[in-house]
C-alpha cells in the first residue's frame, strides 16, 4: 500500500505543475495552505477571474468561468478558509451572468479560447450558460463558507431548474449538480433532488458504472471521491468496490495515472495527470486502498 503511494508521490513531485505539488504537501504532508493560494495567484488576472490554462484544456489566458471553477476545487480540497482571492472571483462572475442574461447562470468559456490551442471537445458548447458549471460553482462556495449576491443568484438559478425536473442528460452536468446539492444549506430539500439525479445517471451519456467500460467517462468515484463524500450512499459497496479495484490496477509504471482524452499538448497532458493522480491519491487514500507513510 505505502509502495504505491510513494511511487505516485514521486511522479507529483517530479512531473506535476507546482499547484498539485503544492496540494499535495498540503493534503499529505502538513504544508499549510497558503502554499495552494500563492501557487493559485499566478493564474489570476486584474479582473478577478482566473485562466491561462489553469484547467489544462485550453491554453487561453483570458479568465474563464471553468478555471474559476478549478481554482475553487483547488481552495477546498486545500481547505482555505481565506477569501481573499475567491470574492473578487465571484464579482468577476457575476459580471460574466449579467452578460449572459440568464438568471444568474455562467458558461464554462467564450468564443475567446478559439485564438488558442485547445482540446477538440472545447467547442460552442462550451459557450452556454447552464448548470454546468454554475451548480459547481455555487456549491464550492457553500464548501468555501462564501457569502456572495452571485452565488444567491446562482442557487435561485440551481433550484429553478432542479424543481423543474428538467435535468440534463449527461454525467457531467449532473456531477455539478451533485456539488451543489451536497453543500446546499438545505439538507433535505438536497437529498430528494440527489435521489431524482441517481435515477437520472443510469441513462447519463458519459456515466461508466462498469469500471472496466473502455474510454472516457465519469465513475461513481468521480461523484463520490472520498468515502466521507455524501452521495457514496447512492452507490452500493460493491459497485464502489470494483472501480476502487479498477483504479489502483490502472496505476502506471511511472507512478502515475493516465488520462482517457486527447489534450491539446504533452505539456496539458503532463498537467492533466498530476491533477489526476492527485485525485486519485485522495481517493485511494480517503477508501483506505493506499496508506501515506507516517509523519
Amino acid at each position: 500500500m505505502q509502495a504505491g503511494f510513494a511511487a505516485a508521490r514521486d511522479f507529483i513531485l517530479s512531473q506535476a505543475r507546482l499547484l498539485e505539488r503544492r496540494l499535495f504537501a498540503t493534503c499529505f504532508e502538513g504544508a499549510p495552505a497558503s502554499g495552494v493560494v500563492d501557487a493559485l495567484a499566478g493564474y489570476r488576472n486584474e479582473d478577478g477571474g482566473f485562466g491561462h490554462g489553469l484547467e489544462p484544456d485550453k491554453r487561453c489566458p483570458a479568465s474563464l468561468p471553468i478555471d474559476v471553477e478549478v481554482a475553487f476545487q483547488a481552495l477546498a480540497t486545500a481547505s482555505v478558509d481565506d477569501l481573499s482571492l475567491v470574492l473578487p472571483a465571484c464579482d468577476y462572475l457575476a459580471g460574466v451572468a449579467a452578460a449572459a442574461k440568464c438568471d444568474g447562470a455562467v458558461p464554462l468559456a467564450f468564443p475567446v479560447i478559439e485564438k488558442f490551442p485547445r482540446a477538440a471537445h472545447w467547442t460552442e458548447w462550451t459557450y452556454e450558460p447552464g448548470l454546468n458549471p454554475t451548480a459547481g460553482i455555487a456549491g464550492l462556495l457553500y464548501q468555501l463558507g462564501a457569502e456572495h449576491p452571485w452565488r444567491a443568484a446562482a442557487t435561485s438559478y440551481c433550484w429553478d431548474k432542479l424543481d423543474s425536473g428538467d435535468l440534463p442528460g449527461d454525467a457531467h452536468a449532473l456531477s455539478e449538480v451533485l456539488v451543489f446539492l451536497e453543500h446546499s444549506p438545505e439538507p433535505d430539500r438536497a437529498a430528494a433532488a440527489a435521489a431524482g439525479v441517481r435515477e437520472h445517471l443510469a441513462k447519463a451519456s458519459l456515466f461508466k458504472s462498469d469500471p472496466d467500460e473502455p474510454g472516457y467517462g465519469l465513475s461513481p468515484l468521480s461523484l463520490a471521491p472520498l468515502a466521507t463524500s455524501r452521495w457514496r450512499a447512492l452507490f452500493g459497496d460493491d459497485l464502489l468496490d470494483r472501480h476502487l479495484d479498477h483504479l489502483l490496477a490502472t496505476q502506471q509504471p511511472d507512478g502515475g495515472w493516465p488520462i482517457t482524452w486527447a489534450p491539446p499538448s504533452e505539456a496539458a497532458l503532463l498537467e492533466w495527470r498530476g491533477m489526476v493522480t492527485l485525485g486519485a491519491l485522495r481517493t485511494l487514500v480517503s477508501y483506505g486502498r493506499l496508506q501515506p507513510p507516517a509523519q
